[in-house]
């Protein structure tokens, strides 16, 4: 019976090595490591999904700044055009005043 009690494997404090460790161990480790990469990776795409969305409500604000701009910028042109047909209608109102004057 004595030679049965040393035969008995020791415990040990220390982890295990890699050739100790016994296959579910294994699976654990590997388990426990894709566990804590998908959750790196959630955490990520969501943090890149957030700014995505910032984006896309600045490109949008931007879309309505431009269209304003460009409303402005036509309301101008056409004020211009305007403004250039009173020119020339005082140009020439002045031009006949002037050949009244020189006829007179």
């Amino acid at each position: 019976m004595e030679a049965a009690k040393d035969l008995e494997p020791m415990t040990s404090d220390r982890p295990p090595t890699p050739a100790e460790e016994t296959p579910l161990a294994r699976l654990e480790a590997i388990v426990l490591e894709i566990g804590e990469a998908v959750l790196a990776t959630t955490e990520t795409v969501d943090c890149l999904a957030a700014r995505v969305e910032e984006m896309a409500q600045q490109v949008q604000q931007q879309g309505y700044q431009i269209f304003a701009l460009s409303e402005e910028v036509e309301n101008l042109t056409m004020t211009h055009q305007t403004t250039l047909e009173q020119l020339g209608n005082l140009t020439a109102t002045l031009e006949q005043l002037a050949t009244s004057f020189r006829q007179a």
